[in-house]
């Protein structure tokens, strides 16, 4: 067992940093050298097809973030003013500001607290209610929670059956699947994030995944201003600028010839965060049972009347010893932005957001950095026990 330290024994080992070495580098100065500087480019044509190949869609359009892609992707299948369109409230904020941005309503609607996937006959029941007083439901946005997908296998027929478009964020699920079918790949519209802690980066970034190419068609107009196919600017409508550079096309490429890789040592550490918390009461992994996910983040959740501690305790202790966890996110219904936004809860994301904790998960994570976190997780243990933690 470790010692125990005054404070942190060295740099802070962060939660999901950047996974970048020289392959990255190299396309990085080829595409520099090739003179493709500006946002188009043959690196971000290139990216659009390599991504749309390994989802399995007939295209994608590569964006300046997850959130330009959630736009797009709401924009694309007619969500408007005066719409609601169904969110999980257990999500990061991006996935309910894209849908303010079109000037509909988000309704949330609880999680399943098993997985933290948007809890599927909560959607059931919400539909009809809201059409039986005369609502118009634009689109159900279920949410592939820390890089397990959501239930399609119910999802996609119910919302088929319900007529009401389905967009997939899948924004922290790259390279996960469900059923045998990837993430991004699942109803009308997929979105993607490449921001700087996910699976694979663009340092910033995000991509529209659809089988729609009269969709995608729309969204690349939108996404350059909307600029009309003249000599001069002509703009007809409201367009944005949304766009990706060539650059970090090129550094996307990369990071997608290393993909499987970065899932694969994701996984390692999540299979041995399971085994240090397998005999220790109150504690489990979120989703661990999945094994499509991509792992992108391992999520703790602890039940302190068994337990005898809080996921806040162990939080406290880890960044003494300077390493990086966070809470779930907070829900939505309990944002201060989206406050007195309608929504159909059950307390299951509440209860994850008070008893969850996400910890180190990165691929670029080293053994040394690996060390001090398992170490200070069993001197936690130890302390809270009494006894050895492994």
């Amino acid at each position: 067992m470790t010692a125990r330290t005054d404070g942190p024994p060295g740099p802070t080992v962060l939660l999901s940093p950047p996974d970048v070495g020289p392959l990255e580098e190299s396309y990085l100065i080829e595409a520099l050298r090739s003179g493709w500087v500006a946002p188009a480019g043959p690196d971000l044509q290139a990216f659009e097809r390599e991504v749309a190949t390994r989802v399995g869609t007939a295209g994608a359009v590569a964006v300046s973030s997850g959130t330009a892609a959630l736009h797009l992707a709401l924009l694309g299948v007619g969500v408007g003013p005066g719409d609601v369109v169904v969110v999980p409230t257990l999500t990061f904020i991006a996935t309910a500001n894209a849908v303010r941005y079109t000037g509909a309503r988000p309704v949330f609607v609880d999680c399943d607290p098993q997985t933290g996937n948007v809890d599927v006959d909560l959607v059931a029941d919400l539909i009809p209610r809201l059409r039986a007083r005369g609502e118009r439901v634009g689109a159900v946005v279920p949410v592939d929670m820390f890089g397990s997908c959501a239930d399609y296998t119910a999802l996609v027929p119910l919302c088929a059956d319900a007529g009401v478009p389905l967009v997939e964020d899948a924004a922290e699920a790259l390279g996960a699947t469900h059923a045998g079918a990837a993430a991004g790949s699942f109803g009308q519209v997929g979105a993607l994030s490449f921001n700087g802690n996910k699976i694979m980066t663009t340092s910033g970034g995000g991509m529209l995944l659809s089988d729609d190419t009269e969709l995608l068609t729309r969204a690349r107009h939108l996404a350059t201003q909307a600029r009309e196919p003249l000599p001069h600017y002509e703009h007809r409508e409201l367009g944005y600028n949304y766009r990706l550079s060539n650059l970090l096309a090129a550094l996307g490429r990369a990071q997608l010839v290393r993909l499987d890789g970065m899932i694969a040592r994701r996984r390692q550490l999540r299979d041995r965060y399971a085994k240090l918390f397998a005999p220790v009461p109150g504690v489990r992994l979120l989703g661990a049972e999945d094994s499509g996910a991509n792992c992108w983040l391992t999520v703790a959740v602890v039940d302190e009347d068994r337990s005898g501690w809080r996921a806040a305790d162990l939080a406290a202790h880890l960044a003494r010893r300077g390493i990086e966890t966070r809470p779930v996110w907070k829900p939505m219904h309990l944002q201060p932005v989206h406050v007195g936004a309608e929504s159909l809860v059950t307390g299951a994301a509440e209860r994850l957001f008070a008893r969850g904790i996400t910890l180190p998960s990165g691929s670029a994570l080293r053994e040394p950095q690996i060390a001090r976190v398992f170490a200070a997780i069993e001197e936690f243990l130890t302390v809270r026990t009494g006894g050895s933690a492994a």
